[in-house]
């Protein structure tokens, strides 16, 4: 019996033994390289709004793949590249700046229409060019080991293209605001008015929204027989989302009340609330 016990106890320890002289591989990040973009043409580029060319090529971006590598060899993860677009001088930083996402590409064609819509999201005049700086990131998982592309920069002048008509004026109304719903019979209300910016952006830069509540936004004060809402009568996205003429359903404003800024774009078909 006790050489049993001498035996077991034996056997117990080489098992320790081999189990700490065989510790788990940890995998770590060895290396990547910068994505290098190339367009293929960085000439000066007029956008014109002819219906027989919104489908024609424009710009064609590409670039390099990052190669990531591990210690334990090649990656074989999702590479997720974002294509930043911002006007030169910005250096990224544009809370307008447009962001336009892929997964496992290395190219992407725009069509006159695509590119268009592309800078829109910048929010300047349309008709006059502007310097645009364009530029890659990838990443893996949860937007880690980020890598960056060079710069490229184009002069681009971009066309008005709307989703909509666009009214003249735009008010907004509902219990979220504190005139609450507007009567036919009241006057315009200067403080629900929007500030049309340039010719497709409204915005409204300061008003108190009730928390929990609901509000429409409508071209003509009091009047709701032509409004801009959202499709379904369930609500939306509380801090902002598309809108639709003349649709059944309320937005739903912020949950908590407070001082926000609420910004249209007919040229997007969509509407953003931003806190102050």
């Amino acid at each position: 019996m006790k050489i049993n016990k001498i035996l077991t106890v034996l056997l117990a320890a080489g098992f320790v033994v081999a189990s700490c002289n065989n510790p788990e591989t940890k995998v770590t990040y060895s290396s990547g390289t910068a994505p290098v973009l190339t367009v293929s043409s960085t000439a000066d580029l007029t956008l014109t709004p002819n219906p027989d060319n919104s489908v024609l090529s424009s710009l064609q971006f590409q670039w390099t793949n990052p190669n990531y590598m591990f210690s334990n060899g090649v990656n074989t993860q999702d590479v997720n590249y974002t294509l930043q677009i911002d006007t030169v001088g910005s250096n990224f930083t544009n809370p307008n700046m447009a962001v336009i996402a892929f997964t496992n590409v290395v190219a992407n064609n725009f069509t006159v229409k695509a590119l268009n819509a592309a800078v829109g999201q910048l929010q300047l005049n349309n008709g006059v060019p502007h310097q645009y700086s364009f530029r890659i990131i990838s990443t893996l998982t949860n937007k880690s080991l980020p890598l960056y592309s060079n710069v490229v920069n184009i002069t681009i002048t971009p066309y008005l293209d709307v989703v909509f008509p666009v009214p003249a004026e735009l008010f907004i109304t509902g219990s979220a605001t504190p005139l609450s719903w507007m009567g036919g019979g009241d006057p315009p209300a200067t403080s629900q008015q929007f500030t049309k910016v340039n010719a497709f952006l409204f915005v409204l830069n300061d008003i108190t929204l009730i928390g929990g509540q609901e509000f429409l936004l409508v071209p003509v004060y009091g009047n709701w027989t032509h409004k801009y809402a959202f499709t379904t009568a369930d609500g939306n996205n509380p801090m902002g989302d598309f809108f639709y003429p003349d649709a059944p359903g309320n937005f739903k404003g912020p949950g908590a009340t407070g001082n926000y800024k609420i910004t249209v774009n007919f040229s997007t078909g969509k509407y953003t609330i931003t806190s102050n």
